[in-house]
């Protein structure tokens, strides 16, 4: 494969794995409840952010592979690993770094989950809400595109995703539909009815 075709190869695989990464957020924020969300069963949500994620993964396995072979980025293995220490950018390289560890962490705990409990695991999930931010800063400091409209343009869609999640999660017309749901259950929980 040409220089040229890895560097678009990762260009895109990073910029598709930060929106199925922006999906997966929103999708957490918005089941966080426990709940139905976005007009969705609770399962379905659960299953497309599980898949989302899945995808997210190997779109970000295929980035930073593909730069590993990329002239252009000069990216070692020991960069994948340690942050802040790259050739290219360290500190936005650094920063894909972090986003990397920590979305690794999750992946190797969701693996380990029965093994750990849910308490550790849940801990360590809580590092994907971490991970997004770091990741859309890592795509608009260290990405080659930093200063194309069409970057900016995925890039505030992606933020404004999750705003919005954050948005309708913490608003009252949430808290207001959780409470009409909880008066609905709570009668035929008392009366032994599931």
């Amino acid at each position: 494969m040409s220089s040229d075709a890895l560097w678009y190869f990762a260009r895109g695989s990073g910029v598709v794995s930060l929106i199925l990464l922006t999906v997966v957020v929103a999708l957490g924020i918005g089941a966080r409840s426990g709940r139905p969300a976005f007009g969705l069963p609770r399962f379905a949500v659960n299953l497309v952010h599980r898949n989302a994620a899945l995808l997210s993964v190997v779109f970000l396995g295929a980035h930073v592979t593909t730069l590993l072979f990329d002239e252009y980025a000069n990216l070692r293995a020991v960069d994948l690993v340690v942050p802040f220490i790259g050739n290219y950018s360290p500190f936005w390289q650094g920063l894909g770094t972090v986003a990397l560890d920590l979305l690794l962490a999750i992946v190797v705990t969701s693996l380990l989950r029965h093994r750990i409990g849910v308490r550790a695991w849940r801990t360590v999930h809580w590092a994907g809400y971490l991970s997004w931010p770091i990741a859309l800063a890592h795509g608009l400091g260290a990405g080659s595109d930093a200063d194309t409209w069409w970057l900016w343009t995925i890039s505030l869609a992606c933020l404004a995703v999750v705003v919005a999640a954050v948005v309708w999660r913490t608003s009252a017309a949430f808290e207001a539909r959780t409470d009409r749901a909880v008066r609905r259950v709570e009668p035929r929980l008392r009366a032994g009815i599931r």
